[in-house]
C-alpha cells in the first residue's frame, strides 16, 4: 500500500517574494526615517553643545580681562606731582620710547593680524600695575650716592624690598629701576640711579607686571612680562576669535564724565600724547566667542551699521555719529566666516586709578 506522506496545505503556507520585498522596503524606509531623525537630532545637539561652550569660553574670556583690568595702575599714588603727568620715562637708565609711556595703566594696539581666523584684524589690550603691599606710597629722597655710589637715602624705606621696581618722579619726569638691597630703615641701593636727586619722590612698586590680551589661533591669549624681563606668553580660553576695544575719553582735563569712545586709531589716539592719555577714563570691550560647528549655510551676516541703533548681525555694540562702534570683519581669516555661530560679550571698565587721579591731572 502506498504512503501519504504529503502535509495539509494549511502547514505549507509561508511569505510570498512580493510580501518580503514590500517588508524589505518598509523596513528601509523605517530605517531611513529613523537615521534622518537622529541626524536632525545631531546636528541641533552639537549646535546646542557649541552655543553653550561659546557662552561659557566668552564669559570666562570677559571676566579675565575684566577683573585683571581693575588693576591697571595701581599703586599711582593721585599726589600733587603724579607719575601720571610724566611726560619723560627712562627704564633703568635708557628712554622708554613708547607711547603713551609705560607708565599709562592701559593701551590699546588697533587693529593687529594674528594667525589662523584670526588672520582678520582685532585689538591687543595692554594693562600695567604693580604689586606693592604698601601701596606705592611716595617717600622723598634726602641723599644720593652715600654711604655706596647707588644708593638712595630716604626718609623711610618702608615697604621696599629687594627686587622691587622703584619709581623716582621729580616734576614731569620718571625714572624706574631696580632695588637690589634695603639697607636699615633709610637706605634703598637701586641698579641704576638716573633721576635720583635729593628732593624727589620716591616709590617701591613691587612687581611691576605688563600684561597684554590678544586673540590668535582661535584663542585668548595672555602675555606677561615681569619687571620688564623676557615675555611669556599662553592661551588662556580657546573659541575666542576677536577682541574690540575702545576708549572712553572725558572732553578735558580734571573730568571723569566720559563723553565719547574712541578706537586706538588716527593721529590723536593712536599715540596720544600724556595729556591725552590722561582723558582716557575708562575702557569698552567686545569679546567674541564662535561655536565650533560649521553650519550648512550661512547663518551670521555682517554688522548692518556701526553708528546707527539696533545694529543686526555681528556687532560689537551699538554706535552713534559721535562714537562708532568698532568693526568686527572675520573674513580674511575665513571665507566661510558666515557659516558659524557667535556670541558677543560686552562690557564698559572704569580705569579706577586714572578716576581717582581727577584732580592731579
Amino acid at each position: 500500500m502506498q504512503s501519504n506522506n504529503r502535509r495539509a496545505p494549511a502547514s505549507q503556507a509561508g511569505f510570498t517574494l512580493v510580501e518580503i520585498m514590500v517588508g524589505l522596503a518598509i523596513g528601509m524606509l523605517a530605517m531611513v526615517i529613523i537615521i534622518q531623525v537622529i541626524s536632525v537630532f545631531e546636528a541641533q545637539r552639537r549646535t546646542t553643545a557649541g552655543t553653550a561652550d561659546a557662552q561659557t569660553n566668552g564669559g570666562i574670556a570677559l571676566y579675565n580681562i575684566s577683573r585683571e583690568l581693575q588693576l591697571a595702575g595701581y599703586p599711582l599714588v593721585p599726589v600733587t606731582a603724579s607719575p601720571l603727568e610724566c611726560t619723560t620715562l627712562s627704564i633703568n637708565g635708557s628712554a622708554d620710547t613708547t607711547v603713551p609711556n609705560r607708565l599709562s595703566p592701559a593701551a590699546i594696539v588697533d587693529d593687529v593680524v594674528g594667525a589662523g581666523v584670526n588672520a582678520s584684524p582685532s585689538d591687543l589690550l595692554v594693562l600695567r600695575y604693580g604689586s606693592a603691599g604698601m601701596g606705592g606710597v611716595p617717600t622723598q629722597i634726602t641723599a644720593m650716592g652715600a654711604p655706596s655710589a647707588n644708593d638712595a637715602t630716604l626718609i623711610t624705606n618702608f615697604g621696599c624690598q629687594a627686587g622691587d621696581i622703584s619709581l623716582i618722579t621729580n616734576g614731569n619726569t620718571c625714572a624706574m629701576s631696580r632695588v637690589t638691597a634695603i639697607a636699615g630703615t633709610t637706605t634703598a641701593t637701586l641698579a641704576d640711579t638716573t633721576g635720583g636727586i635729593t628732593g624727589a619722590d620716591f616709590s617701591c612698586m613691587g612687581t611691576w607686571t605688563e600684561v597684554t590680551y590678544g586673540v590668535n589661533n582661535g584663542n585668548l591669549v595672555r602675555t606677561v612680562v615681569n619687571n620688564f624681563g623676557a615675555a611669556s606668553s599662553n592661551p588662556v580660553v580657546a573659541g575666542i576669535v576677536n577682541l574690540q576695544v575702545q576708549y572712553g575719553i572725558s572732553a578735558a582735563a580734571n573730568s571723569n564724565q566720559v563723553t565719547q569712545w574712541v578706537d586706538a586709531s588716527g593721529a590723536t589716539w593712536g599715540a596720544p600724547t600724556v595729556a591725552n592719555r590722561n582723558r582716557i577714563k575708562s575702557l569698552r570691550i567686545a569679546v567674541v566667542a564662535r561655536n565650533a560647528k560649521t553650519e550648512p549655510s550661512v547663518v551670521t551676516t555682517a554688522c548692518s551699521s556701526v553708528n546707527t541703533p539696533a545694529p543686526t548681525g555681528l556687532c560689537a555694540w551699538e554706535g552713534s555719529a559721535l562714537s562708532p562702534a568698532p568693526t568686527i570683519d572675520l573674513s580674511a581669516g575665513d571665507p566661510n566666516w558666515g557659516r558659524y555661530r557667535y556670541r558677543v560679550f560686552e562690557t564698559i571698565i572704569p580705569l579706577r586709578n586714572m578716576v581717582w587721579s581727577r584732580d592731579t591731572l
